[in-house]
């Protein structure tokens, strides 16, 4: 699958893909400190066109955390494909839970991406789902 990518600073690679990987690994644009308990936006340094029917997830890369002690602060991230103008640059969120300060450096690869395809939901809404079910979790609305 080809899709449309554009840097905003051409000095840093492209986001790399392992042949075989479901996932492809993103430079950081800036060198930026994160304070113990901050959350702070670090630029991806791409403006990605997503496919009309897909979406762009966005996750910490697993050795993040442990090497970091850094997560992104909203989970997942998700691109749509209506986020692709010049100026909409991918940002990560980045949470940092440890007790220091931590340095992201420039050009190091803290969040990794994959595209999925999608499905429109259109809601059909019923009184009663008609199975028995599995019990789940017992919410009070009180």
């Amino acid at each position: 699958m080809k899709i449309k990518i554009k840097r905003t600073d051409p000095s840093l690679p492209l986001p790399l893909q392992k042949e075989g990987a479901a996932c492809f690994d993103f430079v950081c644009r800036e060198t930026t400190t994160i304070k113990p308990n901050e959350i702070k936006l670090v630029p991806s340094n791409t403006v990605v066109k997503v496919p009309k029917g897909y979406a762009l997830l966005i996750f910490a890369r697993s050795s993040t955390p442990l090497r970091k002690g850094l997560v992104l602060a909203n989970g997942i991230g998700v691109v749509d494909p209506f986020f692709c103008g010049d100026k909409d640059e991918i940002v990560f969120e980045f949470l940092n839970v440890t007790d220091e300060d931590v340095v992201v450096e420039r050009g190091e690869t803290l969040a990794q991406g994959m595209v999925i395809k999608h499905e429109s939901v259109e809601w059909e809404e019923i009184e009663k789902m008609g199975e028995k079910g599995k019990g789940g979790y017992s919410v009070s609305t009180s």
